[in-house]
C-alpha cells in the first residue's frame, strides 16, 4: 500500500514539536546534558521532515540539506542587528532563530539529523516510490 507523504510526515513533524516543548518545559526532570542537546537535536529530527515535505529526493540529499539549513540559522545566530535580535527575543523568533551561537548546538543538530536519516531511510523512505 502506498502511503500520502503527508499522513506521515506531517504527524512526526507535530510530535516532534510537541517533544520538544515537553523538553524545554521540564528542563528539571532531566540531566543537564541532556538538556543541552536533546532541544536542538529535536529541532533538527524536526527540519529534516520539513524538508521531506518538500521534496522526493534520497534520504541522505534530505539530511544534507536539512543540516544546511540548521547550521545558516545556527551560523545566522553571530549576525547581531537589532531588527534580527528583536525578533529574536519574540517566543516564535527564539523557538525558529535561537538566541546564541554554541558549537555544542552544532553537534546537537548532527545527531538530531543522524536520527532522521536513520528513521526516514530504515522506516519511512520505502513506503513513498522516489
Amino acid at each position: 500500500m502506498k502511503y500520502s507523504k503527508y499522513i506521515v510526515y506531517i504527524p512526526v513533524i507535530i510530535i516532534t514539536v510537541g517533544l520538544g516543548l515537553f523538553v524545554r518545559a521540564k528542563a528539571n526532570w532531566f540531566p543537564e546534558v541532556f538538556n543541552l542537546y536533546a532541544g536542538d537535536a529535536l529541532y533538527a529530527f524536526m527540519m529534516h521532515y520539513i524538508v521531506c515535505l518538500f521534496t522526493n529526493k534520497t534520504p541522505l540529499y534530505k539530511a544534507v540539506i536539512a543540516l544546511l539549513i540548521c547550521y545558516v540559522i545556527e551560523f545566522s545566530q553571530l549576525y547581531q542587528a537589532e531588527w534580527i535580535n528583536t525578533i529574536r527575543q519574540t517566543p516564535p523568533g527564539k523557538l525558529v532563530l535561537g538566541s546564541g551561537f554554541l558549537y555544542s548546538d552544532l553537534l546537537a543538530y548532527l545527531i538530531g539529523i543522524t536520527l532522521a536519516f536513520l528513521s526516514d531511510y530504515f522506516l519511512l523512505s520505502h513506503k513513498f516510490k522516489r
